[in-house]
């Protein structure tokens, strides 16, 4: 054994411990440029100060990874399953204990911080998974283990919801990465795609179009599994051709209108399915009108998958209704802008200062506590959920540039690290902190951007709060201490 591995503070991985820091150290600039005042520039050193809490965050996250690091790598392992039941027991505490913050009851009040058990929950159920999955026996090609495998990460999921919290939720699929890397089934992945296309299609069109979405979206899955030979990679190019044809609706309404032909709007869509029909016969039976039994069949199959499809496109408009009015809403303001528009003083507030706030940065930014819109407080939220609108705004394009290369590079290094593991146990853990940390990023950039819906969760390290610092500090120092004693596994 080399003396490298005998030393606990001199063995891990030196790469991803300077990305975690410069994250964190970039994410208390922002805050403090946020709530930069010019008339008392070290207010941070007072902890009723957003800047001064999130500086002893830092200062206890560093101290809980040098612990972390002297102690015995194989705590973790051992005591992984109590771990993730403590983590989940603080989950339903909130509804009777906890504390009401922007409409979700997710949050332990303790003296002048909070904490929200959620982000603890995250890193116990990486803990859990690594545990299971690395067990002996354990298949994913099991009905019974991918039932258990599935239950680990939807149980929290279910325990988060009652809190109305539907983004720390949402989280939790994050580890349907981890299911996809240790063997569980693409075409599960398939048919959760396709269904969540055809329910955000379903949100997005009003209903004289859902017909032609149906045919577009069933025709792509039925020939999914046609054509893969070379030899057909002509009909691959017109099934890919397929969804553009929902666009020949404007070109279509302005032909209409240069011809001065007055077309009810039903009957506007059936001239757009005509065409879609003649393609599907054109592509998908040629070959096989001399053989009528593989006919009937394949038109079965087209006819049950067309049904369940107008099912679910009715059914996502049906549960879009149910939805609480405030998130109604953010769903209409992501999937029609024109919304955002309308509710500018209301629902639409936030998204729209938030683009105003990223543009306004330019190439290389107004440059550090010089942000005019962050200065005057014109994004909610700006030092939590919308700390990348200071990012934009003050260091413009090259650090926006610079900080999505910094998360990509500490994903690209944890997957680095899960690969270089002996143990199963920590390359599923290295794989479900890097699910968890790639979601974040992808929802909260997505989101002040208005290209996902509006939902509430941190930027990794970068924006203000113990609970998600410490939760994320966890993940990165235990991944730390596993990896470097890699060897000894």
């Amino acid at each position: 054994m080399s003396q490298q591995n005998q030393l606990p503070l001199f063995g891990f991985d030196r790469l991803t411990l300077g990305l975690y820091l410069a994250l964190v150290a970039i994410g208390w600039l922002m805050i403090y440029a946020v709530t930069y005042n010019a008339e008392a520039p070290y207010a941070f050193l007072d902890l009723g100060h957003i800047a001064g809490k999130q500086l002893v965050f830092i200062v206890i996250c560093l101290a809980m990874m040098f612990v972390i690091m002297m102690a015995d790598w194989a705590f973790w392992r051992t005591l992984a399953l109590p771990l993730y039941l403590i983590s989940i027991l603080l989950l339903p505490g909130t509804l009777l204990f906890g504390r009401e913050v922007n409409g979700a009851n997710a949050w332990y009040h303790i003296g002048g911080f909070t904490f929200q058990p959620s982000e603890i929950a995250k890193f116990g159920t990486c803990l859990a998974m690594a545990a299971y999955l690395s067990s002996p026996g354990v298949d994913l090609r099991v009905i019974r283990d991918r039932v258990i495998a599935f239950s680990i990460f939807l149980f929290p999921t279910l325990l988060v919801l009652l809190q109305s919290d539907t983004g720390s939720a949402l989280i939790f699929f994050s580890f349907m990465l981890v299911l996809y890397r240790e063997g569980l089934s693409p075409v599960l992945y398939a048919l959760g795609f396709g269904a969540a296309a055809l329910a955000i299609l379903g949100w997005k069109f009003e209903l004289p179009s859902y017909t032609a979405v149906w045919l577009i979206v069933v025709v792509n899955l039925l020939l999914i599994n046609r054509f893969r030979e070379r030899k057909n990679i002509l009909r691959w190019v017109l099934v890919a051709l397929l969804p553009l044809i929902v666009w020949w609706i404007p070109i279509l309404n302005e032909i209409l209108n240069f011809l001065d032909l007055q077309i009810p709007e039903n009957q506007k869509h059936l001239l757009v399915l005509a065409p879609q029909i003649l393609l599907l016969i054109a592509v998908f039976f040629p070959n096989y009108w001399n053989k009528n039994r593989q006919i009937q069949s394949q038109l079965r199959i087209w006819v049950i998958l067309l049904t369940l499809s107008v099912s679910l496109v009715f059914a996502a408009n049906a549960f879009l209704n149910l939805l609480p009015a405030h998130q109604q809403q953010r769903i209409k303001i992501w999937l029609r802008p024109s919304e955002a528009e309308a509710n500018a003083r209301g629902a639409g507030y936030n998204l729209i200062h938030s683009k105003m706030a990223i543009g306004s940065g330019g190439f290389l930014g107004k440059g550090t506590l010089e942000g005019n819109m962050t200065k005057l407080r014109y994004v909610p939220k700006q030092s939590t959920d919308y700390i990348f609108c200071t990012v934009g705004e003050e260091q413009g394009f090259v650090g926006v540039v610079g900080l999505v290369g910094l998360f990509l590079w500490l994903l690209w290094r944890i997957t680095a690290l899960a690969e270089r593991q002996r143990s199963n146990f920590s390359r599923v853990y290295a794989y479900s902190v890097a699910g968890i940390i790639f979601v974040h990023v992808i929802i909260n950039l997505g989101m002040t951007m208005g290209l996902i819906p509006t939902i509430g969760i941190p930027l990794p390290f970068v924006s203000a709060g113990g609970s998600s610092l410490i939760g994320f500090s966890l993940m990165i120092a235990v991944l730390l201490k596993l990896d470097s004693n890699r060897n000894m596994a």
